[in-house]
């Protein structure tokens, strides 16, 4: 037998992508992935930034920076502008996707046995990379106002008393994956202030927040750090292009401060060498062409309307199975069972039925919560989630006579 690392000795695979076999039934319905509308894909304004870009084809096929080449870095220094965010090249990582900048990070700032918290339930993939870090887990509850601040504070308190200082904080805290919640402002200085405080990173992964279709905007947490005294020190920001552009396009950033930042960079020669020098200059094309904001309003207005139909449906076909807040913007709806079924029961009789959600025991690091679901309304047509819908009606009379 092969002598496998620690961490892939018995290695646990992402929950949503353990439903992707189902997705080539074309009569099933679903809610799983996190996947965009493929209808809003601009693809005349970047089949149009791809030609621009090939104009150069040396440069789009050689080898480029491995920290991104500058005109994606100056894109993104613009793009941070737009979230009140003053960075500079050298504050700034382009990588594949958001979900490297994560490991960059935890590459570069743990060690096995470090102390990583995590909101509780948090996004699964980086669960997994933690765990492979080698890193000890300690989760932190979420509320309808995202992380728990109370509950933070009592946990930090409760480390520093057994001489544990946390290394880094994982939070999605606009319209979190996968509870669609949002970090109220007076939590997030809250947080900014414990972060100061007891000297841990916050790593700040912001994929959706340019999703709002209702609702105040709130600053992001690197924003706000910057506007206090030695606070951006201890905040990185990670932003993707995946869900507002295309995930194929595969290129986000991290905004850090430049002595993490140079180490991220340093990570990457070994992790990749650097992400595709093409995709880099298909992006800032796209990006320098202006056509992003309208395009984004056409998703934010999409995606709104969607949300709408699904919690209606959900309302009225549902009313007594499903508990759940409407999000004010994002991809993903949180909801919970009530009793006797578990969303594991509820998805087994959903296939049946060919409609296929996450349940919500893989987003906990701790305590698995059989009851809950993630539900993500954004990649179907408005019938097809009022269909959708209708099926999850049926999946749930079946689960609940099987349970009776």
């Amino acid at each position: 037998m092969h002598s496998f690392s620690r961490a892939f000795v018995h290695p646990a695979s992402s929950p949503i992508r353990e439903l992707f076999k189902y997705l080539s039934d074309p009569e099933m319905i679903s809610f799983a992935g996190g996947y965009p509308d493929k209808t809003l894909f601009d693809v005349e304004g970047l089949r149009e930034a791809s030609e621009r870009a090939f104009q150069d084809s040396a440069r789009c096929l050689q080898y480029g920076m491995t920290d991104g080449i500058s005109e994606i870095k100056e894109q993104a220094i613009n793009f941070m502008a737009r979230r009140g965010v003053r960075a500079a090249p050298e504050n700034v990582t382009v990588t594949t996707g958001s979900q490297q900048a994560f490991d960059l990070l935890l590459r570069v700032m743990v060690n096995e046995g470090d102390v990583v918290l995590v909101e509780s339930p948090t996004y699964p993939n980086n669960i997994q990379a933690i765990r492979v870090s080698g890193a000890r887990i300690v989760a932190v509850p979420t509320d309808r106002q995202g992380l728990d601040i109370d509950a933070l504070e009592r946990t930090l308190e409760d480390l520093r008393a057994r001489g544990v200082r946390p290394k880094l904080l994982y939070t999605v805290p606009t319209f979190g994956n996968p509870a669609g919640v949002t970090l109220s402002l007076e939590r997030r200085l809250r947080l900014v202030a414990l972060a100061v405080q007891h000297r841990f990173v916050i790593a700040e992964d912001d994929p959706y927040s340019e999703l709002r279709f209702s609702g105040v905007p709130v600053e992001s947490l690197y924003a706000l750090a910057q506007r206090i005294d030695g606070a951006a020190d201890w905040v990185v920001h990670m932003a993707s292009l995946s869900k507002i552009l295309a995930p194929g396009i595969r290129v986000a950033w991290s905004v850090a401060p430049a002595s993490i930042a140079h180490r991220c960079y340093v990570a990457k020669q070994s992790a990749d060498v650097g992400s595709s020098p093409w995709t880099q200059r298909i992006a800032s094309e796209y990006l320098a062409s202006g056509r992003l904001e309208p395009r984004l309003e056409l998703m934010r207005q999409a995606y709104g309307a969607k949300c709408r139909a699904l919690s209606q449906a959900l309302r009225e076909l549902l009313p007594e199975a499903l508990d759940f807040d409407e999000p004010e913007g994002g991809m993903f709806l949180w909801a919970r069972l009530a009793a006797p079924v578990d969303a594991a029961a509820l998805l087994a009789k959903g296939i049946e039925h060919k409609v296929v959600f996450v349940p919500g025991a893989g987003f906990h690091a701790d305590e698995p919560d059989p009851a809950t679901l993630r539900v993500s309304f954004t990649a179907h047509s408005i019938p097809r989630i009022q269909e959708g819908a209708v099926r999850l009606q049926r999946a749930w009379a079946a689960a609940r006579s099987s349970a009776s």
